[in-house]
């Protein structure tokens, strides 16, 4: 992109607008993104996958990223904020109706294909309406209006699994045993109206996205080509960094909410499908506190410190917790009429709690003082989402290499340990040298 963004001084408009815009959209993009975490045990199980299998179905969704960040960027120099929400909407939308003849055939080549394409869609979504959150207002306040809207994100993240196994897995199959082909077949049948209903509902969020108005928003005209905007931002290095850093977030986010279920059915635990809200619960609980603190009480960059550190020392618990103590279960779960779960499966879902302050930390860490650079920054970011596809498959791989369900969540410590660098030195690098 070849613009920054900045809010016009507007009085007719309050913030509150184009925040429900925003929120609204990341609602969509929550519901759409933490339904991996619920289907695919699902399809792991209807299909007969083996855990490196299961994996490409969260890695195909993410990896679009990578083909479509810049694009998406340049997209939306092209036609605007608004429009790039709607198109990403209709995109996703269009995808989520590839999961009929999916399902219809049992196929996993359409599944993939399906997911790649919704991730295309949630890719321009993403570039549309993150910059536009953070520059809407103040810039040291904008991790909380991230955390705002990413309640929302989260929100949908804890009800879309719970509805996921309300309406397609209850009553269809359990958590252990071969599956007969009928039993397969009714799995497969019981795909299809809600995707059809999750395509009408994106549909209305397209044109939702389309229809409301929205403050102006001021397009600082820059000199050069876009390859020469993404070489001079390349030249940041609190930006690059920081596009590790959103990176290995998104890795450790997804393997969190994305492989709970997985790991669950392996344990022989019958709601597999629901584990995913567990982990968005806890996030959410992040978020709040987020929104309490910041910026009176604690600084971005201290949020990031102390996530990064909760990260670390929440996966030695995972990897070194036994799946027969319920220490942790009894006492946040059992008390108000929870299920009994292992604590390392529990300490799974904490890594949301760890998790929830660092996207909404390291965006205006990254962004901070690039100017008319902010449009291809936030390309640039966008493309760190492509890390979610990386995290699934070092699980699997883990798996396959001998770490077993429980150790190869080991694999997530390194990316919490650059996420620290980048709180206490990464991001107030101004300079290679």
């Amino acid at each position: 992109m070849e613009a920054t963004v900045e809010c016009e001084a507007n009085s007719k408009h309050s913030i509150w607008l184009p925040m429900t815009l925003a929120g609204s959209m990341f609602f969509i993009l929550g519901c759409i993104t933490w339904l991996n975490g619920a289907i695919t045990p699902f399809l792991q199980q209807m299909l007969v996958l083996s855990p490196l299998q299961a994996s490409f179905i969260i890695s195909s969704f993410y990896i679009a990223v990578t083909v479509a960040g810049i694009p998406s960027a340049m997209l939306i120099k092209r036609v605007g904020y608004k429009n790039g929400m709607a198109i990403g909407c209709a995109v996703m939308a269009a995808s989520a109706l590839m999961y009929i003849p999916a399902a219809k055939m049992q196929m996993i080549e359409i599944f993939l294909f399906a997911q790649l394409m919704i991730g295309v869609g949630q890719t321009i979504l993403q570039t549309a309406v993150n910059p536009y959150v953070v520059k809407i207002g103040p810039e040291k306040s904008a991790a909380v209006r991230v955390c705002i809207v990413g309640l929302l994100n989260k929100f949908a993240g804890v009800i879309v699994p719970i509805m996921f196994a309300a309406v397609v897995v209850t009553g269809v199959v359990d958590g252990s045993g071969q599956l007969s082909q009928q039993q397969k077949d009714i799995m497969a049948d019981s795909l299809v109206m809600p995707y059809v209903l999750i395509a009408g509902l994106i549909f209305l969020f397209a044109a939702f996205a389309k229809l409301v108005p929205l403050p102006d928003l001021v397009f600082e005209e820059s000199e050069g080509n876009g390859k020469g905007e993404v070489k001079e931002a390349l030249q940041h290095p609190h930006l690059v960094l920081g596009v590790v850093a959103i990176a290995l977030y998104v890795a450790v986010e997804v393997i969190s909410a994305d492989t709970i279920g997985s790991y669950a059915l392996q344990i022989g635990i019958a709601d597999y499908s629901v584990m995913t809200s567990y982990t968005m619960a806890c996030m959410l609980v992040g978020y709040a506190i987020g929104i309490a603190l910041i910026p009176r009480f604690m600084s971005q960059q201290s949020a990031l410190t102390m996530s990064g550190i909760a990260g670390i020392v929440t996966v030695f618990a995972v990897v070194m917790g036994s799946n027969d103590s319920f220490i942790i279960t009894n006492f946040l779960l059992v008390p108000f009429g929870g299920p009994e779960l292992p604590d390392p499966l529990l300490c799974i879902a904490l890594l949301g709690f760890a998790n929830a302050m660092m996207w909404p930390a390291i965006w205006p860490l990254a962004l901070a003082g690039l100017g008319r650079l902010t449009g291809t920054a936030s390309g640039l970011l966008i493309m760190g989402i492509a890390g979610g596809a990386l995290g699934p498959l070092l699980i699997g791989l883990g798996n396959v290499a001998g770490l077993g369900a429980q150790g190869a969540y080991v694999v997530m410590l390194p990316s919490y340990i650059f996420i620290l660098f980048y709180a206490l030195k990464g991001h107030k690098m101004r300079s290679w040298k």
